[in-house]
């Protein structure tokens, strides 16, 4: 029997970039909130200590700062006509575990999707017609680029990026993506100092009449204080961002950016290492009374709130709406049911070049310091005459050269004694890897629901997931690679390998963190299982935030969206709901 707490306000799960910019903000509307984190908390000055912050066999190799399969995992499949088994590693994508989530261990691409992102499906049909969708069921998000513009400015401002504009007030500025929709102003910081592989990237593709620009990062180049009066300090290059935390306040966090001032005030509070095991409906299902958890002695508990905001990683968003009744589970043979629908990954694709004597120092790294090029990305092109739809960034970003897992050898170099010794210091400065972060396009056999056979350490079905790449998406990758191949050709190194993305999806080899979909937003109920603003259609006081809103993935990092999306809904709870609770914010 659980047992009752004192009713709060509001009530959050998860407390990463989306939960802590809404208790923030929702703290400074004075509500008293509670966020409840399964994981640890985590702090800079302890947690990622200088002393051992570097640490590539606790963080990067044991993965130190991640979910295990043993606290939750879920069972995967490429096809209905496949039986799902149960990750017993995560390796193709790497959830967070404790406060600050995905975001501790994260590189720092900061992208703004496109208005046409935003009107994937309206887009396509308008310029190429309806036929060009084919197998997709890609959506439009409720949304347009310039309803989002204000928000992605508030989180650019808040975790300092740094970077070049490329399309201020409608004026494409020198320097910055010329593709990109108009902002009202620059980033906060200017643009990092490039190194060595970035640079010689961007000249070649700029001597093939391509654009390219500084690659907006999340590691800053310069010393900032944010808008909540945080200080923050200028990257080392210490290549040690991806899956890591920062020990320099360098990189743009929950706890460099906001837990700071959040964890001061009153009305806030945060319980760690506990899970919350379902949201808890009133008789009728449209109404969420809270939360009921447990915590790490095992007892039970049942946390009232007028409002509840899942705010955990966006898998976990679905499956506890699935878990707690929230939405009809999504059935791909009938195409009814919202929770669960438009699930999608990232369809990439890379290529490295071998010198001779290039001397690149690898070493001297960040997670998004780098150059990229987006005129194949999205609509940026024309798609009239090729079988696809969609787009890929061009990304030189080279994270790392770090020592355990940094090993750039060519094909047919034996994988250990001597001879591979040899290779490895022949080549460990003299390669350059660069790649295609390709959208993910919807289709109806990519979906989420519940196994019917696993259950969790709480007898809770698992989630299961059915994935493989849909040949659209495969179709434009292959296309995108051959330019790609194109750049490193002109490179002048002595050889070039290519690893191009192929059709069936292995969950055991690392792809991308960047999954989407399975709650998306959009205007109808009946496709959608969020409004525009995040807001529950069947639940009107649960508010679902997170990239398990994307109706589809562009070519494009999910962060910088995950975190506009977030204070939109804020500013929609705190300006509509609030002086209307329990009803809903948009009318079908």
């Amino acid at each position: 029997m659980a047992k009752i707490l004192p009713r709060k306000d509001v009530v959050i799960v998860g407390l990463g970039w989306s939960g802590a910019i809404l208790a923030h903000e929702l703290t400074d509307a004075g509500l008293d909130v509670l966020a409840i984190e399964r994981g640890p908390w985590r702090d800079t000055a302890r947690d990622f200590n200088i002393g051992y912050a570097q640490d590539e066999l606790r963080y990067a190799i044991r993965r130190d700062l991640f979910l295990q399969p043993a606290t939750e995992t879920m069972t995967v499949r490429n096809s209905d006509a496949e039986r799902a088994l149960p990750m017993r590693d995560y390796a193709s994508f790497l959830p967070g575990n404790g406060v600050g989530g995905a975001g501790v261990h994260w590189n720092g691409q900061t992208w703004r999707f496109w208005n046409s992102d935003f009107r994937t499906r309206s887009n396509i049909v308008e310029r190429y017609g309806a036929a060009k969708l084919g197998e997709l069921t890609v959506r439009d998000w409720g949304v347009t680029g310039a309803d989002m513009e204000s928000a992605y400015d508030r989180f650019e401002a808040l975790a300092g990026i740094s970077g070049t504009a490329g399309n201020v007030g409608g004026t494409i500025r020198p320097g910055g993506n010329p593709f990109e929709d108009p902002r009202a102003r620059d980033y906060p910081n200017p643009p990092m100092k490039m190194t060595k592989a970035p640079i010689l990237f961007a000249e070649t593709a700029m001597a093939m009449g391509l654009h390219p620009f500084p690659c907006p990062s999340a590691n800053l180049s310069q010393p900032y204080v944010n808008p909540l009066g945080i200080a923050m300090g200028q990257c080392t290059f210490c290549g040690f961002c991806e899956r890591f935390g920062c020990a320099n306040y360098s990189k743009a966090s929950a706890q460099t950016t906001i837990l700071p001032v959040l964890m001061k005030k009153p009305n806030f509070e945060v319980r760690t290492d506990s899970e919350v095991l379902h949201v808890d409906l009133d008789p009728s299902k449209t109404f969420a009374r809270g939360v009921t958890y447990v915590d790490t002695s095992g007892e039970t508990w049942f946390q009232p709130a007028d409002l509840v905001l899942l705010c955990a990683y966006g898998l976990h968003n679905v499956r506890l709406m699935m878990l707690s009744g929230i939405g009809t589970i999504y059935d791909p043979a009938t195409d009814v049911g919202t929770v669960g629908r438009n699930y999608c990954y990232q369809t990439n694709a890379g290529v490295t070049v071998y010198f001779d004597d290039a001397t690149l120092n690898p070493f001297i790294a960040a997670g998004a310091l780098g150059q990229t090029v987006d005129d194949y990305n999205g609509d940026a092109f024309d798609h009239s005459a090729l079988d696809f739809v969609g787009g890929a960034g061009i990304n030189c970003v080279p994270t790392n050269g770090r020592p355990i897992a940094f090993h750039p050898t060519p094909p047919g170099t034996p994988r250990w004694g001597a001879d591979w010794k040899k290779a490895v210091a022949k080549n460990y400065s003299n390669a350059l890897s660069f790649g295609s972060q390709g959208s993910s396009y919807a289709i109806r056999g990519n979906h989420l629901d519940l196994d019917p056979t696993y259950t969790d350490r709480f007898g809770r079905p698992l989630m299961r997931m059915t994935f493989d790449f849909a040949d659209n998406d495969i179709r434009m990758s292959a296309w995108v690679s051959d330019r790609m191949e194109a750049i490193a050709g002109r490179m002048g190194g002595r050889q070039v390998v290519s690893d191009r993305r192929k059709k069936g999806w292995d969950s055991t080899v690392y792809q991308s963190t960047h999954n989407t979909g399975g709650a998306i937003m959009g205007t109808d109920p009946k496709a959608s299982a969020v409004n525009p603003f995040l807001q529950s259609w069947d639940v009107p006081n649960v508010f679902v935030v997170g990239a398990s809103a994307f109706p589809q993935n562009p070519g494009k990092n999910p962060t910088g969206t995950v975190g506009a999306l977030a204070f939109r809904a804020a500013d929609a709870i705190r300006r509509q709901y609030l002086a209307n609770p329990g009803k809903p914010l948009v009318t079908p």
